[in-house]
């Protein structure tokens, strides 16, 4: 199955990355507005949006539902964990292509 999937280009790799980094840098900063009960619709509302842009940017890999399912929980998304998804799905991806 895996040799049907083609690999995403650098492009849509450096996309998804700073996607990551945006994500839970934004949901790291805006912590304070947990306390008010603000954000909670809206932070959830990015995790569903980051969920399915990452998948259309990388495809679908099996570290995105833990992540996912753990960007759910209140203050447990202040860890970069779209960030460490993107990184373990995209760690070889940079790679030349041979033949």
């Amino acid at each position: 199955m895996d040799a049907l999937r083609a690999a995403p280009s650098s492009r849509r790799i450096w996309a998804a990355r700073g996607l990551a980094v945006l994500v839970d840098g934004f949901q790291i900063v805006t912590v304070p507005a947990f306390f008010a009960g603000i954000e909670l619709p809206l932070n959830a509302a990015i995790d569903i949006a980051a969920a399915v842009v990452f998948v259309l940017l990388l495809g679908w890999h099996l570290p995105f539902l833990p992540t996912f399912l753990t960007e759910l929980v209140p203050f447990v998304d202040i860890f970069p964990t779209w960030t460490a998804a993107v990184l373990w799905v995209t760690r070889g991806g940079m790679k030349p292509r041979t033949g």
